[in-house]
């Protein structure tokens, strides 16, 4: 078979990794791949959002699968064109994808269908939304309704800044058409958790939970990224809240969007918060989350082809679905600087014995060197018996990683520790 991966990020080399162990797997390309990629995929010159571009490389290389993971290229309708050519692929249609392209789309389908999720209202006119904050309860969340590479989310924790956010998105137009339209919502507390799930549009498979780590400093401290590492399984996840996501979210989600005549295929993201009234959803995404893919395809036994190619037929109830005991750490290496403005351009080393525990993100190949091109570098996983295992063997591996101004959390699963 040949295999085509849309995207060119660390969540996209964990998934190339796992397809490259089904023996039936001759060739993989990767559209656009990276520096780091190269060493298991063709890298193809081609951007994930050139969707022309992409579809005539298909047809023109005899693609026999295909795998669309950013948010982008599914928003923008990837899947649809791929198959309108024959080419069976793994990821929800354009009209499914809405569940993340649409905030507001997201949000009043919880509302129709009794999903639980934070209280809310949608604005389209900044003076209104402006108006609403006088007297809105504080803290609040704004957040621009399209996507906005993940930094369309403001937690105010004060009015001065829900006024900002407002300005910012919609008058200032930070993040273009994404922000014509926003949602301020209610404010949750609570642990947050991450679980990625398999789903054909009738069958719900949820994988491994998982706790990303979004700031950049220890302590929780610093901004927003997109994410500084990940843990899995979150211990927060416990089998009673598990149940009632199952009941409460996951199934009612299917079913909902098959209601609607959007039947979703490929990896449904619930990002949940464990409220003291119960589990709530905070987002979904149309696709595997960077990143928590790399913590929890390491864990997953069964092979991961085989599981996507039942998800695209339609009959992943029949398919077994195994994730092994234990834990998984995710350490990421970044440039100083990141998230604001870093340097790039220095040779990255990576000892032979490491590669396997490395996923490649901000890097590329120069002179047939490897050197860093990204806020967020590369990702170091390793799985053990216990988290507290797995948490010291990554930084063990992590610390033998190294290029100039790398900097790294140090403190990735202390609160899943703790408890």
């Amino acid at each position: 078979m040949k295999i085509m991966v849309i995207g060119g990020g660390g969540r996209e080399h964990a998934i190339i990794k796992r397809l490259k162990e089904n023996p039936a797997v001759e060739q993989i390309f990767a559209l656009p791949g990276n520096g780091g990629i190269a060493a298991d995929a063709v890298c193809v010159d081609i951007g994930a959002k050139d969707i022309p571009a992409i579809v005539d490389f298909a047809k023109e290389t005899g693609i026999d699968y295909a795998v669309v993971a950013p948010d982008d290229p599914l928003v923008l309708g990837c899947v649809d064109a791929l198959e309108a050519v024959g080419v069976p692929c793994f990821g929800p249609r354009k009209n499914a994808a809405i569940i993340e392209g649409s905030k507001v789309f997201s949000k009043n389908l919880m509302r129709k269908y009794g999903i639980p999720t934070a209280a809310y209202r949608v604005f389209d006119d900044p003076a209104e939304a402006l108006q609403y904050l006088e007297t809105a309860p504080i803290p609040t969340v704004v957040k621009a309704d399209g996507l906005a590479l993940g930094k369309g989310v403001t937690v105010a924790m004060t009015r001065e800044e829900a006024f900002a956010a407002v300005r910012e998105i919609m008058e200032d137009r930070k993040f273009g058409d994404s922000g014509s339209r926003i949602v301020i919502e209610e404010y949750l507390e609570g642990p947050e958790v991450s679980v990625l799930s398999f789903t054909d549009g009738e069958t719900v498979v949820p994988m491994v939970s998982s706790m990303d780590h979004k700031r950049a400093l220890d302590g929780d401290r610093g901004p927003n990224t997109g994410g500084m590492g990940t843990i899995a399984p979150n211990p927060f996840y416990t089998p009673d809240v598990a149940r009632a996501c199952m009941e409460q979210i996951f199934l009612p989600t299917i079913r909902a969007m098959k209601a609607e005549g959007r039947e979703f295929r490929g990896c449904l993201y619930f990002g949940l918060m464990i409220t003291k009234d119960g589990p709530r959803v905070i987002e979904y995404n149309c696709r595997f989350g960077d990143p928590e893919t790399q913590v929890v395809l390491p864990l997953l036994e069964s092979d991961l082809l085989t599981v996507m190619q039942a998800v695209t037929e339609g009959r992943l109830k029949d398919c077994p679905v195994r994730f092994r005991d234990g834990a998984a750490c995710c350490v990421v290496l970044a440039s100083a600087g990141y998230p604001g403005s870093y340097g790039k351009g220095y040779e990255i080393t990576i000892p032979a014995e490491v590669r396997d525990h490395v996923f490649v993100a901000g890097a590329a190949l120069k002179e047939g060197r490897l050197v860093t091109s990204g806020g967020r570098v590369l990702g170091v996983t390793a799985t053990a018996d216990t988290l507290a295992e797995a948490v010291k063997a990554a930084y063990a591996l992590a610390d033998t990683v190294t290029f100039e101004n790398r900097f790294c959390r140090r403190d990735i699963g202390k609160r899943a520790l703790s408890i």
